[in-house]
């Protein structure tokens, strides 16, 4: 067990942009058949992709539940740079489960750990609000527990002080019911060094975490930050995603300076095998060391949004890789990843 001793307080310590180097990848083997049912081989094989893209430039650190996940996830992802974790969870879901590691301007690295309760207790799966907890236990660095309730998906900063967020998420009664909007940004301020948070309204249709930022808002570079625009007419988030962007276009993060909106294509309709409209969102890339994956579903759209986001990050190689599966469960690439910085 970590004896973890404070030696300063967590407001000292900032969560980076995701575009600074990660020491490793943080992700959980998908193996629940219970709960991918059809989706669960489809959703190894896109996972298995995934991680070899994310591995051309970094470290990947996987959970698995059991000796036999062990082995299969062994063989799938068989001669890239891993450390396996046996590690119980209920879901793959670690941008929300696992801790955010933060640094201070020395370099430090830190965990901050939040409270967990299902999204809103709407799904509550054995061992996931224990996960934040064990990572930090085994990562051998200095953690900062907090006890309200916050998801990892739903904020996004650019490293520099600023946060967007979304209220449909974070003032949800269903999340922190006796924190109200400022109480919100005390806390983002005290445990994530923030500095100045921005509020969008909500997110995409169907999104089971309730608007979640990282499908809707990512900051690309300091003052830069991504949206999404319709492209068909029969897109079910045409209004939303106008409205987003348009608010974005107001906003000024945390030095003042106005931020630059730069729009991709959104997906357009998307449905399940069932015929309902999925939250597919191209935003919810991974940014690694080397590479930008990004999530594609069989979408007309897939390449346009690929190319898109490739013109945002020079120095790195952005894949395009299927995530239908994997967007079954309810989300995408960034919400399976937690990177660690170095």
């Amino acid at each position: 067990m970590l004896v973890v001793k404070h030696m300063e307080s967590p407001e000292n310590y900032r969560q980076p942009a995701e575009w600074s180097l990660h020491e490793s990848c943080f992700l959980a083997w998908p193996c629940h058949e219970n709960l991918w049912e059809e989706n669960l081989k489809p959703a190894q094989l896109e996972f298995a992709k995934l991680c070899r893209a994310i591995a051309e430039g970094e470290t990947l650190q996987v959970l698995v539940n059991d000796k036999k996940a062990l082995a299969d996830a062994e063989v799938a992802l068989s001669g890239l740079p891993i450390r396996f974790h046996v590690i119980p969870y209920g879901d793959i879901w670690l941008r929300d489960t696992a801790p955010i590691f933060v640094r201070n301007r020395a370099g430090q690295i830190a965990c901050a750990k939040f409270g967990f309760n299902g999204w809103g207790q709407k799904y509550e799966l054995p061992f996931d609000n224990e996960v934040s907890s064990r990572i930090a236990n085994l990562s051998d660095v200095p953690v900062f527990s907090h006890s309200w309730i916050l998801e990892g998906g739903s904020i996004e900063v650019d490293g520099e002080g600023t946060c967007l967020t979304s209220k449909q998420c974070l003032l949800n009664p269903n999340r922190n019911p006796d924190l109200n909007q400022h109480e919100i940004e005390a806390a983002l301020k005290h445990s994530l060094g923030i500095q100045k948070v921005l509020w969008l309204t909500e997110g995409l249709l169907n999104d089971h975490t309730d608007g979640h930022i990282d499908t809707i808002a990512r900051f690309v570079a300091p003052h830069v930050v991504a949206c999404m625009e319709a492209i068909g007419l029969d897109d079910p988030n045409a209004e939303v995603l106008e409205s987003i962007a348009e608010k974005l276009s107001e906003f000024t993060d945390s030095s003042g300076t106005r931020l630059t909106v730069v729009k991709i294509p959104s997906p357009g309709r998307v449905l399940s095998q069932a015929g309902e409209i999925l939250p597919a969102s191209y935003l919810n890339f991974y940014i690694g060391n080397s590479t930008v994956v990004v999530p594609t579903y069989g979408s007309t759209h897939d390449q346009a949004a690929v190319e898109a986001i490739a013109k945002l990050f020079p120095t790195r190689k952005t894949i395009g890789s299927p995530a239908y599966a994997i967007l079954s469960g309810g989300g995408a690439f960034h919400c399976i990843t937690q990177q660690v910085p170095l």
